[in-house]
């Protein structure tokens, strides 16, 4: 999408947004929530009234969001006029590489840069042709608000930012390449997918590096504790299944069949995939997308002492409110002892308690 730009007019003004959007945003959006007493990291807030301004935050956040795309838009198509042809160009990188002079070619720069530091490094790097540099500094530049501003603003970013940010990235820099070439504004570029998909990329480092580090202020010392362990565990008997392995299923204990299934069935909407009786007990086997629940019916069960499951949830407000919506009573939020996010809990049928720990 190479951008249309008058001397350093353009380079200047995208690099400030850039700035603007990914540091002095997150650090005044931090300020005025310790200020006002809102947890941005999960966890039960001071403020009586934080939930309302969460939400508050977020359609300012989205505004912020839907102006960084009128400005993208601008640069990318608007700010110029339509060519008479079709215009395409796939040859991969070959205006970024006749834009720089590496002297000793790139693996010799890779062999300074490891050996001889930053500084000797760049000595070796001339640029020769200022535009095409420039159009691939912005391209890539362009997309770094993009890939911050998603797992900033959206819990469905923030699930699973490794993928879902750079595949959004990729997908809005060929929505926009496609236009160029219907409209005839620009070149379609593959280089400009690749300059636009790594700016993403590298927005969503600069989110986990900076404005996440600044919500989760324990998250520095609980990384190098997460590597501390790792290194500890790496001969235990799991060592080599931890990302292999998942909690697949919880098994429970009650008394009364039907009134398990009126519970967890009708009112939390459960599937209820198997029924097995076996000897003088019922196995109830529910599901819930990849979550598996067994409960075990019968009289023998009866004065159990109190049995607890914890779920975790991503929009822990909104299903707070729909439990009540369906006349099931839940607790206020709470401060979870062990990771210390807010959590809410109700009761189900003989005496299990359920918590709901909010977690992104």
């Amino acid at each position: 999408m190479a951008p249309s730009f008058t001397g350093n007019t353009t380079c200047i003004f995208v690099t400030i947004m850039m700035f603007v959007m990914v540091f002095f945003m997150p650090l005044l959006d931090q300020i005025i929530c310790h200020f006002k007493g809102i947890s941005l990291a999960d966890r039960l807030s001071k403020n009586p009234h934080a939930d309302e301004y969460l939400h508050f935050r977020k359609k300012v956040l989205i505004f912020i969001f839907i102006i960084y795309l009128i400005l993208l838009a601008y640069v990318a198509l608007f700010s110029r006029s339509a060519a008479k042809d079709y215009q395409i160009h796939v040859a991969f990188y070959q205006n970024f590489a006749g834009s720089l002079k590496i002297d000793y070619g790139f693996l010799g720069l890779l062999k300074i840069l490891f050996t001889e530091g930053l500084d000797e490094a760049l000595k070796h790097v001339k640029i020769i042709d200022r535009d095409n540099f420039l159009q691939v500094y912005l391209n890539v530049v362009m997309f770094v608000p993009m890939g911050y501003l998603l797992p900033y603003i959206f819990d469905y970013y923030r699930q699973n930012i490794r993928n879902r940010v750079v595949i959004t990235s990729f997908l809005v820099s060929l929505l926009i390449e496609n236009i160029q070439l219907v409209s005839k504004l620009g070149y379609y570029d593959v280089d400009d997918l690749v300059s636009n998909t790594l700016g993403g990329y590298i927005g969503q480092l600069l989110y986990v590096m900076f404005a996440y580090v600044l919500t989760h202020p324990d998250f520095v010392k609980e990384f190098f504790r997460h590597i501390k362990w790792r290194m500890k565990s790496r001969n235990s008997a799991l060592s080599s299944y931890f990302t292999k392995i998942d909690l697949l299923r919880v098994t429970l204990f009650a008394s009364d069949k039907e009134e398990i299934l009126d519970f967890y069935e009708n009112k939390l909407g459960m599937y209820l995939r198997e029924t097995i009786e076996k000897y003088d007990e019922y196995r109830l086997f529910f599901e819930m997308g990849r979550n598996q629940l067994e409960i075990r019916c019968g009289d023998k069960y009866k004065d159990l002492p109190q049995q607890i499951l914890t779920m975790t949830c991503n929009n822990s407000e909104y299903l707070k409110k729909n439990l009540e919506k369906h006349n099931i009573e839940v607790s206020e939020f709470k401060s979870d002892p062990y990771t210390r996010l807010r959590y809410f809990s109700f009761n189900g049928p003989d005496n299990i308690l359920i918590n709901v720990v909010e977690e992104h």
